[in-house]
């Protein structure tokens, strides 16, 4: 009789010993297989191309492309997988924009081992595998910003002038004044520095 086939894992994860974690973990579920492990996201959108993983588990903040990169890469390509972020950050606007970019699921890296297996059989099935309570606090508080005041605050968040900003959106320095003011304005920020800060710690970055 044949035995049924393994729900084959893609990780994507920037730090060595987490990555090492995640699969170790993963591995000792007998319908759980670990087929690829990328160190950041340019890689990883390779591999589960090459490699057409079941589901994808990726950190947020990785070298070259970030998770919601990723996951919006992979969903413009129409890449089957089902992508679950795993990350540090329990906030509101990472979860909205990580289900925007067409992520299943999205846990936090300190949730049971066996909650991470669970979830990964949820996704391959086609349901969503989402924290309720944080769930409850991405709808409370709705992302203000336009992609646009997005880009620019970020890219002001590390330091870049306006010029460099500009020259990098291919956009006038006006525009990007008024994109950053906006955002301020928004977030009742007194500069773009602040603004960056709050627009940070709300996910929305």
């Amino acid at each position: 009789m044949t035995s049924p086939r393994k729900i084959r894992v893609l990780l994507a994860e920037d730090q060595s010993l987490v990555l090492g974690a995640l699969a170790a973990l993963l591995s000792l579920e007998d319908d759980i297989e670990v087929v690829a492990q990328a160190p950041d996201g340019r890689e990883a959108l390779r591999l589960a191309e090459a490699e057409r993983p079941d589901v994808v588990l990726t950190d947020i903040e990785m070298p070259h492309l970030s998770g919601l990169e990723l996951t919006a890469e992979l969903t413009r390509r129409g890449n089957p997988a089902r992508v679950v972020i795993v990350t540090t950050f329990a906030r509101g606007g990472y979860l909205r924009r990580a289900l925007d970019a067409g992520a299943a699921g999205y846990l936090l890296k300190d949730a049971p081992a066996a909650e991470l297996a669970e979830a990964v059989r949820r996704v391959h099935s086609g349901l969503r595998a989402v924290d309720p309570e944080l769930a409850a606090t991405a709808w409370g508080d709705p992302d203000p910003l336009t992609d646009r005041q997005r880009q620019a605050l970020r890219l002001a968040g590390e330091g870049l002038s306006n010029a460099a900003i500009a020259e990098r959106l291919h956009l006038s320095e006006g525009t990007v004044r008024n994109y950053l003011s906006e955002a301020s304005s928004k977030l009742g920020a007194a500069n773009r520095v602040e603004a960056a800060r709050i627009a940070r710690q709300r996910g929305w970055l």
